[in-house]
């Protein structure tokens, strides 16, 4: 139990799970069965849903496994905040891509056959042309992202998730500046 020190407070929830199946028929245990010991912190998918009948949960509940009649499960168990930057299991995501580029327009990509380029599903050439003309000037305007989810949170939310990040992080950044330009002002003045 040296291992329990480890555990901060601040950042980490206990989690337990007490579930038993008397029927018949297999028994979901899901995220939804957790029973959390801070009522401020549960599972994403487990949000009290007042609409919903009372049953095997709704299908955003993530399936943790399943019991016969007869078997129980119980355990006690820590879930800790972290990061995808600290470890990749953090990630809501299973692979992201982007392409800027679907035409070749730009030539940021070259193969030494044209034909070799492959089309890609944003392209708007015709099906005899291999690449866009070359526009030595161009600049990418539009960006096209596919995001795929492990299951813990639909595309849209981290999508959305990530912007709003952002633009705090970046309104952080705008604010540290706007500080330290007052700051050099009062050291001139």
């Amino acid at each position: 139990m040296a291992w329990l020190k480890l555990i901060c407070r601040e950042c980490s929830v206990e989690l337990t799970l007490d579930v038993r199946c008397n029927e018949e028929t297999p028994r979901h245990v899901t995220t939804r069965d957790l029973i959390s010991s801070n009522l401020k912190c549960i599972p994403a998918t487990s949000k009290v849903r007042d609409h919903e009948a009372d049953g095997d949960g709704s299908p955003d509940d993530i399936l943790i496994c399943k019991l016969r009649k007869g078997q129980h499960l119980k355990m006690k168990m820590y879930a800790r905040k972290g990061f995808a930057k600290e470890h990749n299991k953090w990630s809501p995501c299973s692979a992201v891509g982007f392409e800027y580029d679907p035409d070749n327009a730009l030539r940021h990509t070259t193969y030494p056959v044209a034909k070799d380029w492959p089309k890609s599903d944003y392209s708007e050439l015709e099906e005899d042309q291999d690449q866009a003309p070359y526009e030595v000037f161009g600049k990418p305007e539009k960006f096209w992202y596919n995001l795929e989810s492990v299951g813990s949170l639909k595309p849209e939310s981290i999508v959305l998730t990530g912007i709003q990040v952002l633009k705090k992080k970046l309104m952080d950044v705008q604010n540290h500046y706007t500080n330290e330009i007052a700051k050099e002002a009062l050291y001139i003045g």
